[in-house]
C-alpha cells in the first residue's frame, strides 16, 4: 500500500474569484496520468505546470493563473506529497544537490 496521501489542502493567503466563485482553499488529489495530458494542452513550461495543478484540484486553470506568488509557491511545494514517490525523490535529490553547490560556492568565497 503507498504511503502517499490521498489529497492535501493549500489554504490561500489572497483568495482567488474566477466565474463568480471564491477560492480560498484548493484540494489537490494525487496525480493522475489524465493531469499530465492536461500539460500537453497548453504551451508553455509554466502553463504546463499550472494546467497540471488545476486538473488536479478539478478548477479552471485560469483559478491557478491567478494565485498571488506566494500561494502558487505553496501550491507547488505541497502537492508534492502527491506526486508520487518519483517526483518527491527527484525534488530531494535537486535541494540536495543545491545545498552542496551552495556549500561550495561559500567554501571558494572565504578562500
Amino acid at each position: 500500500m503507498s504511503d502517499t496521501p490521498k489529497t492535501v489542502t493549500v489554504t490561500l493567503t489572497e483568495p482567488v474569484t474566477y466565474q463568480e466563485q471564491t477560492y480560498t482553499s484548493l484540494t489537490f488529489r494525487r496525480r493522475k496520468a489524465k493531469d499530465l495530458v492536461a500539460m500537453d494542452l497548453v504551451k508553455g513550461e509554466m502553463r504546463k505546470h499550472m494546467a497540471m495543478l488545476a486538473s488536479m484540484a478539478g478548477v479552471p486553470l485560469p483559478v491557478i493563473e491567478e494565485l498571488d506568488g506566494e500561494d502558487y509557491e505553496a501550491a507547488s511545494k505541497e502537492t508534492i506529497a502527491v506526486m508520487g514517490k518519483s517526483v518527491a525523490k527527484a525534488v530531494k535529490d535537486a535541494e540536495t544537490a543545491a545545498a552542496q553547490a551552495e556549500a561550495e560556492t561559500e567554501e571558494l568565497s572565504e578562500e
